[in-house]
């Protein structure tokens, strides 16, 4: 059974002290979330590696634009390079942040 509260008790918990408890709650809870956060380098390096990515993408973009206007073999053949563009930027990226996911795990 829960306990019931008087009138008096009620009293005692006015919207400040209410306000005053979640709050304290939610800054507790911040604060353990940001122990998990990354570093200014881990993310620094992680905006590197999307960089890359992005800078890989718009040259495979532009590639396959120029294809659209030829056709046959070397319609193919720039689609391919293009394909082979944006795979290279990745496989690069995905390395970057593989390594930038291991700077805040180093002891120390």
């Amino acid at each position: 059974m829960l306990p019931s509260l008087s009138v008096e008790k009620m009293e005692g918990l006015n919207m400040k002290n209410i306000f005053k408890g979640v709050m304290l709650a939610g800054v507790g809870t911040l604060a353990f979330g940001l122990a998990g956060c990354d570093s200014k380098q881990e993310n620094a390096a992680e905006d590197m590696a999307q960089a890359t990515r992005e800078a890989a993408d718009a040259t495979a973009d532009a590639m396959e634009n120029q294809a659209d206007t030829m056709s046959g073999a070397a319609e193919d053949s720039m689609e391919n390079k293009a394909d082979a563009v944006r795979a290279t930027g990745e496989a690069k990226a995905d390395a970057m942040e593989d390594k930038a996911d291991t700077m805040d795990k180093t002891p120390g």
